[in-house]
């Protein structure tokens, strides 16, 4: 039995007609409500964002210091003067951070880890909110063990120049680095950044200085990027009579210091010094300074990553374009006898000091080859002494050093070319004091230094 009047629910009737027009219908209430869900998923870093790059971030890449937690999505305006924040969503980007204490200049960081992209070890942030002459100690932890925390972090003020950071004190699982930081913003990294921006700038530049320096593309990478790579001749004997030579680097995205070493060659072979006009006179020189293009775009090692790194990729059939356009440009030349030097650039371990080339093992090396690799070396201890002096020794890379020896680039290049040509790893420490742009640099000129010496005697067999 209804015990309320007529005419008070006709007054109840109306009221629930203008409360519902002021509510959200039932359908545009279940869509606010989802995108309140995704808001609260995504402050707790658990959906994918899109990084500046195009990339999925495995977190968020900003970290503010009014919390210890993310709080901004990356892309997100600059900090207010005095907020201290640290992100990483930018080309060749990588960290994760854990907490910022803004009083005592902390900022605690971990390398992002992307999910079958190799090894977890490259760490490249940029800090805002800096009080100019203010201490910065950065903490990283995580990542790969020491792979991921060299004695000494690189920094930056404008993110070109790059020095060292005193040696950072290590703590367990952890290493902590301390810099004065003298302006409002600084980037900090794993060792000098070499992006894939940088490689197009600079091979630009070089191509606009000389008629015979010439950029070109070497291939497309599977996600659609262009691979720079910088051909330098200039005019004298026929292409026939000239020596052929193919240099690439950073197979592994994470050893950038191998880009620099590259950079270094590159500038020394456009210099005035006499032995670079010989060398490029009587040869052809192609450079990739970068093979792992889309890595270090994201920000990932890419050491065994999968199906495997390109340093493993060399067979009849590889997965990564780069490999593949290496590979027939060098079987054409070898072809036409035009093919007579190959050179892999790497960064090793965490506690190699001295430079040093890996060689192919000595039972699949033909004569002439084996002189001409002698030669070589010896070439090459005479010229790589200053500031880092190369090893007394180089290292056999085989079946003992890895069971898919065969399918290393200088392993292929050996058991598909002629007799007479040489294919090296050339190594350059990354975790000494001198791993810096002038020291990797200084490398690659005594690496051109040392091409051209070896040069001096025609390594081809005669007639």
């Amino acid at each position: 039995m209804n015990i309320c009047p007529k005419s008070r629910l006709l007054s109840q009737a109306n009221l629930f007609r203008k409360i519902r027009l002021l509510l959200p219908s039932s359908r545009t209430f279940t869509a606010l409500w989802a995108v309140g869900v995704l808001l609260l998923l995504a402050a707790t870093s658990r959906i994918g964002l899109l990084r500046a790059d195009g990339f999925p971030a495995a977190d968020f890449q900003v970290f503010s210091a009014s919390c210890f937690g993310p709080e901004e999505a990356a892309g997100a305006d600059q900090p207010a003067s005095g907020r201290l924040e640290c992100r990483s969503d930018f080309e060749n980007g990588s960290g994760v951070v854990e907490r910022i204490d803004p009083e005592g200049g902390l900022i605690r960081l971990r390398p992002t880890e992307h999910k079958d992209r190799g090894w977890t070890c490259w760490w490249f942030v940029h800090v805002t909110g800096i009080q100019p002459g203010q201490l910065i100690r950065l903490e990283v932890t995580g990542g790969l063990g020491d792979w991921g925390k060299p004695d000494r972090a690189s920094f930056s003020l404008d993110g070109k120049t790059w020095q060292h950071t005193p040696p950072g004190q290590r703590l367990k699982d952890r290493i902590v680095y301390q810099q004065k930081i003298d302006g409002p913003e600084a980037y900090f990294a794993w060792g000098p950044p070499f992006r894939l921006s940088d490689a197009e700038r600079l091979l630009t530049e070089a191509a606009t200085k000389r008629p015979w320096v010439q950029k070109f593309e070497l291939c497309r990478s599977r996600e659609g990027r262009s691979v720079p790579a910088l051909r330098i001749a200039e005019p004298g004997p026929p292409e026939p009579e000239r020596f052929g030579v193919w240099i690439i680097a950073r197979q592994h995205a994470w050893e950038s210091g191998s880009s620099w070493v590259a950079w270094g060659l590159i500038d020394w072979l456009l210099s005035e010094e006499p032995a670079a006009q010989q060398l490029r006179k009587k040869a052809t020189l192609n450079l990739v300074p970068i093979m792992d293009v889309d890595n270090v775009c994201r920000g990932a090692g890419g050491k065994e990553q999968k199906p495997q790194d390109h340093n493993r990729d060399w067979s009849e059939r590889p997965h990564w374009p780069e490999v593949h356009a290496v590979q027939s440009a060098i079987r054409q030349w070898d072809d036409q006898g035009r093919m007579d030097l190959f050179l892999d650039l790497h960064n090793p371990g965490p506690i190699d000091r001295e430079p040093f080339f890996f060689i192919p093992p000595e039972e699949v090396l033909r004569e002439p080859a084996r002189q001409n690799l002698a030669r070589f070396l010896e070439a090459a201890k005479a010229e790589i002494t200053q500031p880092m002096r190369l090893a007394d020794k180089p290292r056999t890379a085989g079946a003992k050093y890895d069971p898919r020896w065969e399918r290393m680039s200088k392993s292929w290049v050996i058991l598909h070319c002629r007799p007479h040509v040489v294919a090296l790893c050339l190594e350059t420490p990354w975790n000494t004091p001198h791993s810096t742009l002038d020291g990797y640099m200084a490398v690659g000129r005594a690496l051109g230094r040392t091409i051209a010496r070896y040069f001096q005697q025609n390594p081809r067999p005669g007639p």
